[in-house]
């Protein structure tokens, strides 16, 4: 099976000395996620994890809301002309009765670990197959306060990325601010995938009461897992897109941007954040 790092042999120069030096790289591979047998995606992805990515992916796309709804996820035996098994190939085989939509003509494409799920879906797509609307769970309030800690506590927990430099990090925190999960991926939206197909495999779907924070930008891709899998709140250390802040508008998601510090854009959603009224100028 690919490991999570790998090494490779570089030319070092600081200050115009030469040296030669191992260097611990993020591994890179693709995966193909298949679904009863039947190809469906391609993602670049870090090894690890790959059936709750399987599955976390397949919670964004509207097949499965919960643990009953999967019935087992397998690395495919023979992915190879030779017979081997490369365990780049995973087949996720959902329970009988789950009706699956037909997907495969629409995203049947290879997706990058840089854009995720491009030009699949539209804000009315999300927000017609959303299984848990955002705007009718249950009131989550953080502050400020507690949105500025998150950040340090995700940077706290990214193992690899010590060794690496090279992995985005998505986490999910309760509304009191506790950590329950962090997974690490060259992906953004992998990160995200690994973190909500946990949380299915689990059955702790929907996630009604979490935060969800990425090291990145939140685009569309990210708002919309976040959406699908019920989060309310997603924060982010950088930009988010145009598109992802329509998304949040539309669903009643919550997005904060460029969360750096005590520093933070509360895009949408700002009845989540609790602000002082008389510090909020027009």
């Amino acid at each position: 099976m690919g490991r999570v790092t790998e090494r490779r042999k570089v030319i070092r120069i600081r200050d115009g000395a030469v040296s030669s030096r191992p260097d611990t790289l993020v591994a890179e591979e693709p995966l193909e996620i298949r679904l009863n047998g039947k190809p469906l995606a391609i993602t670049m992805r870090t090894p690890g994890d790959d059936f709750a990515l399987a599955a976390g992916f397949l919670v964004s796309e509207g097949v499965l809301a919960e643990q009953a709804d999967l019935q087992n996820i397998v690395y495919c035996a023979g992915a190879t002309v030779d017979g081997s098994n490369t365990y780049n190939v995973v087949d996720v085989r959902t329970a009988p009765g789950v009706r699956v939509p037909d997907i495969t003509l629409e995203r049947n494409v290879y997706t990058t670990s840089s854009c995720g799920l491009c030009g699949k879906a539209s804000l009315d797509a999300v927000r017609t197959t959303a299984r848990w609307p955002i705007a009718d769970t249950p009131p989550v309030r953080v502050t400020p306060e507690l949105l500025a800690d998150l950040p340090d506590r995700l940077r706290a927990s990214q193992r690899v990325f010590d060794r690496t430099g090279g992995l985005h990090a998505a986490a999910l925190f309760t509304e009191e601010g506790e950590l329950v999960d962090v997974r690490e991926d060259v992906g953004r939206h992998n990160a995200v995938d690994k973190l909500v197909g946990r949380a299915l495999q689990n059955g702790d779907l929907p996630l009604s009461r979490s935060v969800l924070l990425v090291s990145g930008r939140a685009s569309f891709e990210l708002a919309q897992k976040a959406v699908m899998a019920g989060i309310p709140v997603l924060a982010a250390v950088s930009a988010p897109s145009s598109l992802a802040v329509d998304l949040a508008a539309e669903t009643g998601l919550t997005l904060v941007g460029f969360l750096r510090g005590s520093s933070m854009n509360v895009y949408a959603g700002e009845d989540r954040v609790a602000l002082r009224a008389a510090a909020v100028k027009g």
